[in-house]
């Protein structure tokens, strides 16, 4: 893949972050002493027309919809479709879990597919009854097959999400590697080592066994499996002690407390730190990394607009709903 081929593409981006909302919308959204002033800026920005009457019905299909009709664009004139979808993955691995479970179970969890600009509700759901279908990859039936195969031998729905998060992830290192940008291999191997430390740390808290731990665990980030498994088997104090001897020790030591982790922050910090990867697109003129530094600030954009509107309509304080944001790359 040839950078210059992004030449057409990256211009439409930039114009796009510019629809990015402004931190001082987001402010005044914090401070805003109820939910008819949320209502009021909230329909004042681009997801405004497609709410409908009911704003706190609407809101989330308003940002769903957004979110589909930029993919559907993107996906039009993307030089390579594979830098999309390391994005939209996490739809398609989603959309395997309800579809999978639904047809075990014989029923109709439809509405829970979400749009990943490639794959059709239909495309999925043959897949999953015939294990083949026109333009689905070769990682995606394999998947589907391995999943079947457990639930035969176990009659278990357990180790789908299990299969599922890890065939994901391994999906992730080998696009990854494929589109060969280096900061964005950079950001996959994080994102892999982020969610292995995650699922170690509420592995440790459950009280997992180091076999349960292994089948859960990806072997694609940069930190040993091996290393993260003897961890299970002691104590949460020697997970932390561990991590602080490796390459993120700096960025997660503020959320160690008394030798544990603050899993309610750990998620929040993931996504802060792997945003930052894509401060270097501000630079770019060509290659793939700008169309997905604009997909990252889209997405922490929507986090953080669920979690004003949702934490104002609970009684969230402005401090608490700040300290649960995410923090965006300025453009």
């Amino acid at each position: 893949m040839k950078q210059s081929t992004y030449h057409e593409l990256n211009p439409l981006v930039r114009l796009k972050e510019l629809e990015l909302l402004a931190p001082e919308l987001m402010a005044r959204m914090i401070k805003a002493e109820d939910m008819t002033e949320i209502e009021a800026l909230f329909r004042g920005t681009i997801y405004g027309e497609y709410l409908s009457d009911n704003f706190y019905e609407s809101f989330e299909a308003a940002l769903g919809t957004a979110q589909n009709n930029l993919l559907a664009e993107l996906v039009k004139i993307i030089p390579d479709p594979n830098v999309i979808w390391i994005y939209t993955m996490r739809f398609t691995f989603h959309n395997l879990k309800a579809l999978i479970k639904a047809d075990l179970l014989n029923q109709d969890f439809d509405d829970l597919y979400i749009y990943d600009g490639f794959y059709s509700l239909e495309q999925i759901k043959t897949a999953i009854r015939t294990g083949q279908a026109s333009g689905l990859p070769d990682i995606l039936l394999e998947s589907i097959q391995e999943v079947r195969e457990h639930f035969e031998e176990s009659n278990s729905l357990q180790g789908i999400d299990i299969i599922l998060d890890r065939k994901y992830l391994y999906c992730q290192r080998k696009i990854a590697d494929s589109i060969n940008e280096p900061e964005l291999t950079k950001e996959v191997i994080s994102f892999i080592d982020f969610t292995n430390i995650l699922m170690v740390a509420r592995g440790i808290k459950q009280k997992r066994s180091r076999n349960f731990m292994s089948t859960a665990l990806s072997s694609h980030g940069s930190i040993p499996k091996e290393e993260l498994l003897d961890c299970v088997e002691v104590d949460m104090e020697m997970l932390t002690s561990y991590l602080k001897t490796t390459a993120y020790s700096e960025v997660i030591e503020p959320i160690i407390k008394d030798n544990t982790i603050d899993l309610s922050q750990l998620e929040r910090l993931c996504d802060n730190y792997l945003t930052s990867f894509y401060e270097t697109a501000q630079t770019q003129a060509f290659g793939p990394l700008p169309v997905l530094a604009l997909l990252n600030a889209k997405s922490i954009e929507n986090k953080n607009l669920r979690l004003i509107i949702t934490g104002k309509r609970i009684g969230l304080t402005e401090d608490q709903i700040r300290e649960r944001m995410r923090e965006t790359y300025v453009t």
